[in-house]
């Protein structure tokens, strides 16, 4: 039997296990921090910074920080919602991310971070960058325009479906998810890939199967984003 411990987050005890980082600990125990690079199945790498908490007087990401006994954590301040809501403002007009005529509308994780944090409308100037999409896959396409720069499609090709489909190029505000081949249709990626299915926004959808779920019956429709895991809290 492992050596559980405890800490807490915005008073909340939380029992944790040696190994588990903030994140981990938080989800088992059903509180909920806000994420978008993060998933269950894959390696933590940080790269959104929504996560970010302040762990013991420090800023933090908690799906790279590891548990540990006595820590105090602070996730839901207004202070930390407030960066939140100006990172999620970043991603979208970052983009073009036009939400009602998206396919992901009501399963999309920014839009719901979006609704959760209270963001009513971007205040930052929209950048409208230029991106192609490719759809010459037979069956999936990827719409660079609305790509996020998670990596999680990365993590998942190499590490869950062993292709390795999918890279980083560019750097900076240039930076932009690329294929392992001159096209989509010559690499070995497939509709059933968890690289496709772990996209967390409308980058790469899978043809043919286009509103098969109506607007008001989608997953975050019906239940804001989190809700998942706040369902495990006990009392």
């Amino acid at each position: 039997m492992t050596d559980t411990f405890t800490f807490t987050i915005d008073g909340v005890q939380v029992e944790a296990e040696p190994g588990q980082t903030v994140i981990e600990a938080c989800d088992a125990a059903g509180v909920y921090i806000p994420r978008l690079c993060h998933h269950p199945e894959l390696p933590p790498v940080g790269q959104c910074r929504l996560c970010t908490c302040k762990i013991d007087g420090r800023m933090l990401g908690a799906c790279v920080t590891p548990a540990a006994r006595g820590m105090v954590v602070e996730s839901d301040t207004e202070a930390l919602n407030e960066d939140r809501r100006r990172l999620v403002e970043m991603y979208f007009v970052e983009g073009n991310h036009f939400c009602p005529t998206c396919e992901k509308s009501g399963d999309c994780e920014l839009q719901a971070l979006g609704y959760r944090l209270g963001m009513v409308g971007p205040q930052l100037s929209h950048l409208w960058p230029k991106r192609e999409i490719d759809a010459r896959h037979p069956d999936i396409y990827i719409d660079h325009n609305r790509c996020i720069l998670c990596s999680r499609c990365i993590r998942a090709s190499k590490l869950l479906d062993g292709k390795s489909v999918f890279g980083f190029e560019g750097r900076g505000i240039e930076m932009r998810l690329a294929v392992m081949a001159e096209t989509l249709d010559e690499t070995a990626l497939a509709a059933a890939d968890r690289a496709v299915s772990v996209c967390p926004v409308g980058c790469i959808v899978v043809k043919r199967r286009g509103y098969h779920v109506p607007y008001g019956k989608r997953h975050f429709d019906e239940t804001p984003i989190g809700a998942d895991i706040e369902a495990r809290r006990k009392g």
